[in-house]
């Protein structure tokens, strides 16, 4: 623990500083509108996450109880060829342009390369931040930072109450929702999917903190089985945070994995999975349904959203360095 000339206090987070953290968050996305809200459970499962040493990967400034901004860098346990770090953090609004991002940025990419070196020390180094476009302050800092933009996803919503596009499910394959027994299907298909891509894999420790946490909604969750070999074809998983309803208002069904099996892709699993999906959301009393997809003009998913009724609401940049 450090103290600075402003009597604030630097330290890594813990897991009681969940109040703190979802006020900070909070407070951001009121300005920033890049996350939605947290409750305290939110911030708590996050910080709490089996995959991550708190005090080895973050670093939070303090005024008092207050936590005015942080750094999270979270390494990737399996990985081949380029292992890639991402660094997340931000700085509380009405503290910002005092330096804390700048120092916050440092300790990141340190940090980013300490992790590196213990766990991956023979693969290329990339590390990876995510914000909002919109906000020049952290796209300022990332420049700043030597780090140049790869990538942009779109933030898509669909509005329910309108017409559903009624897509079949494919021939030979049937519909099944969430269960327990289903668990590592669901995580075995967005693997293989991801992997396809160069995504990495998640763990079985990293899946429950990231998809079947609170948030999860196992009864609009859906998988497409392959009737003759058995096979899972295709996943969707929706998650919905409390916090954002009551900040809002509307309950939001948020596609949080939506993937299909390479040997399964161009049959129209997947949307046929977003058409049941929405269906369910909407009998189920959802006001909206979200994703976050890739904006590459060389990408077909945007096409498919945009053709279910999403429609785009904002753009994250997603910048990178090699260290």
């Amino acid at each position: 623990m450090t103290v600075d000339s402003q009597n604030l206090v630097w330290r890594p987070m813990a897991v009681s500083d969940a109040a703190a953290m979802a006020d900070l968050l909070n407070a951001i996305d009121a300005e920033d509108h890049v996350w939605g809200q947290y409750t305290v459970q939110d911030a708590a499962e996050e910080l709490d996450s089996p995959v991550d040493d708190l005090p080895t990967s973050t670093l939070a400034v303090f005024d008092g109880a207050t936590m005015l901004g942080f750094s999270a860098v979270h390494y990737k346990p399996a990985a081949e060829v380029v292992h890639r770090v991402h660094a997340a953090g931000a700085v509380r609004p009405t503290h910002r342009r005092q330096g804390l991002g700048t120092k916050l940025m440092r300790h990141g990419l340190a940090t980013a390369e300490a992790l590196h070196a213990l766990h991956h020390p023979t693969l290329e180094l990339v590390v990876e931040s995510v914000y909002g476009e919109h906000v020049h302050g952290a796209v300022a800092l990332y420049r700043a930072a030597g780090m140049t933009a790869t990538k942009w996803s779109r933030h898509l919503r669909h509005p329910l109450g309108t017409v559903v596009p009624d897509v079949p499910v494919p021939a030979g394959l049937r519909i099944e929702g969430y269960t327990a027994e289903t668990d590592e299907e669901f995580r075995a298909v967005r693997n293989e999917a991801a992997q396809d891509v160069g995504g990495s894999p998640l763990s079985a420790e990293q899946w429950k903190v990231w998809a079947v946490n609170a948030n999860f909604r196992p009864e609009t969750s859906f998988l497409l089985r392959d009737v003759e070999s058995g096979t899972a074809a295709g996943v969707l998983l929706v998650v919905s945070w409390e916090a954002e309803t009551a900040a809002t208002g509307i309950r939001d069904a948020y596609f949080r994995v939506v993937a299909t099996r390479p040997a399964y892709q161009e049959r129209g699993v997947a949307e046929a999975l977003i058409s049941h999906t929405l269906r369910a959301a909407q009998d189920q009393g959802y006001g909206r349904a979200s994703v976050r997809v890739d904006a590459d003009g060389s990408s077909k998913e945007l096409g498919v959203y945009e053709r279910a009724g999403f429609v785009a609401q904002d753009t994250q940049v997603h910048y990178s360095i090699a260290l």
